[in-house]
């Protein structure tokens, strides 16, 4: 007899063997013990985590010869046949290769047949997202009101593309993430059931290696086995997912805290040379910094059941933690932009290690900064932190007879990566004063039109995000003598296109073109390069 693949063998078929979306079955169980049957079910969710299975099993309990109820005999006709996929009433329609409107029709011509065996006819739609808008149109009115022989069973990955007539129509089922331990569970009782030894390491890895998929799961359990030779261990599942030991992490980090920066880049050789997802890497070392804040949090003291959280919340203060999270959060972001993966890791390590200035002491001028040496600021990590949060924040005006610097006011501008109609109504003001609570900004009559209620608010909300929830936005309206951000553009813009034309009516090449044939330039059609045509 040939292989059949664990995905295949241990596929569900009744609402007790699914693992996990209880809130699902629950909700089909009770329709289906009652009666209470919608003619049109859709069920949405990302791959892997039970929708066709979830549809056939309904499929065999609308069409169990035993009756319609949520536990069908699985040994009747129907429901072998369902299992064995040869019932003739289920039909099952793959969207992606009958996407074309004419084969829509030929289906909902043949709707108004009766069932050739059961109880009902069963039209199983997968990825019907995948459908033509000529096809959803020749769906519509069938599905809105089938004979009453006819049932619809709709599943997709992608349920913001289906039409929102079509999803008025149907009863929807979103089917959620499995949990590593839910996965983990199941693994165990098919490894159990397989007669396959595994440690709880090598088990642990698969179930976090799925990402929620049980499909993609037991697809590497297959592999897993065919790898190891019938015996999983730790290690070799490790190897075979290209999985880093979680002590890599933790030297990586371990690193970091020593501010050792030769200790960091040997640990990165040794990650370097198993080829590492770093993407997966960067995920590993936001997990390990999560414990630790979490373990912080909740229990207030370090955590005495991991022994490396326990050290690295004696050594660290609680805004270290949350500086490197954000540090490789925003790395993790950057990974894909970057030359190539491992210098974009390194940096986002780099990062880490150059952003520990010590506090500026007591008494220094605003506007400047002291940092100390690596080994000071190892020594005081509470202090590095909060330096590197001031250090972030460009220096800024702090009271009004301050004299107003519109060049940090741009910078802060292009930090906040603003767009659009709030980053026109910020270019024309200028920043007139800033304290630890309040940005004021000041806006010429003439551009009073931009200060709208939400465009305003949108300002607010984004300086907030740069300087802390409670600094509060003041806008006043009242003519202004120095240069806009807005206005400094122009100018500068309006600079550099001049400097082209003049480049471009001196250059030998085009002066010969003029002279040799004679030619007229078109003065206004030369664009300076990066400015709007």
């Amino acid at each position: 007899m040939s292989y059949q693949v664990l995905a295949r063998k241990w596929r569900p078929q009744r609402f007790a063997e699914l693992v996990g979306q209880t809130h699902v079955v629950r909700t089909l169980s009770n329709a289906l013990d009652s009666g209470r049957l919608h003619h049109a079910y859709l069920f949405t969710g990302t791959r892997g985590v039970g929708k066709t299975t979830l549809a056939r099993i309904v499929a065999r309990c609308l069409n169990c010869e035993k009756g319609v109820s949520s536990s069908p005999c699985g040994e009747c006709h129907a429901c072998k046949g369902i299992a064995e996929g040869r019932f003739a009433d289920l039909i099952e329609v793959d969207a992606a290769s009958r996407a074309r409107v004419e084969e829509t029709r030929e289906l909902m011509d043949n709707v108004q047949y009766s069932p050739v065996s059961g109880r009902y006819k069963v039209y199983l739609i997968d990825e019907v997202h995948m459908f033509s808008n000529h096809s959803f149109n020749a769906l519509l009115k069938t599905l809105e009101e089938p004979p009453p022989h006819v049932k619809f069973l709709l599943a997709t990955t992608e349920p913001k593309k289906l039409p929102i007539t079509i999803l008025s129509r149907c009863l929807q089922f979103n089917l959620m993430h499995l949990t590593p331990e839910q996965i983990a569970e199941q693994l165990r009782n098919i490894l159990a059931a397989e007669g396959i030894e595994a440690d709880p390491g090598s088990v642990a890895l698969l179930a976090g290696a799925a990402n929620g998929s049980m499909r993609d799961a037991l697809s590497l359990l297959d592999q897993a086995i065919a790898y190891n030779g019938g015996r999983l261990e730790e290690a070799s599942v490790r190897a075979m997912l290209g999985s880093l030991d979680p002590a890599d992490i933790d030297k990586l980090i371990a690193a970091l805290i020593d501010n050792d920066a030769g200790a960091l880049f040997e640990h990165i050789d040794h990650i370097a040379s198993y080829n590492p997802d770093y993407d997966g890497v960067l995920a590993g070392l936001l997990t390990r910094l999560h414990q630790a804040a979490v373990a912080r949090v909740l229990s207030g003291t370090p955590d005495k059941k991991d022994p490396f959280i326990h050290w690295l919340l004696e050594h660290t203060a609680p805004e270290d933690v949350q500086l490197f999270y954000q540090i490789a959060l925003n790395g993790r972001r950057d990974l894909g932009i970057t030359p190539d993966p491992r210098s974009g890791f390194e940096m986002t390590l780099v990062r880490m290690l150059a952003f520990r200035p010590a506090d500026a002491p007591a008494g220094t001028r605003p506007g400047t900064r002291q940092t100390v040496s690596p080994a000071d600021a190892a020594r005081s990590p509470a202090a590095s932190a909060t330096a590197l949060s001031r250090k972030a924040e460009p220096d800024l005006p702090r009271t009004s007879a301050t004299p107003l610097d519109t060049g940090n006011w741009q910078m802060i501008i292009d930090e906040m990566a603003l767009a659009g109609l709030v980053r026109e109504l910020a270019g024309h003001c200028v920043l007139k004063e800033h304290s630890a609570n309040r940005v004021h900004l000041v806006l010429s009559p003439v551009q009073e039109h931009l200060l709208k209620t939400s465009q305003k608010d949108r300002l607010q909300k984004a300086i907030r995000t740069r300087f802390g929830e409670h600094v509060k936005l003041e806008i006043s309206v009242e003519d202004i003598q120095e240069e806009t951000p807005a206005e400094r553009r122009e100018r500068e813009e309006k600079q550099r296109q001049e400097e082209t034309v003049t480049l471009f009516i001196q250059d030998p090449g085009v002066k010969m073109i003029v002279d040799n044939f004679d030619a007229t330039m078109k003065l206004d059609s030369i664009r300076a390069k990066g400015s709007a045509s």
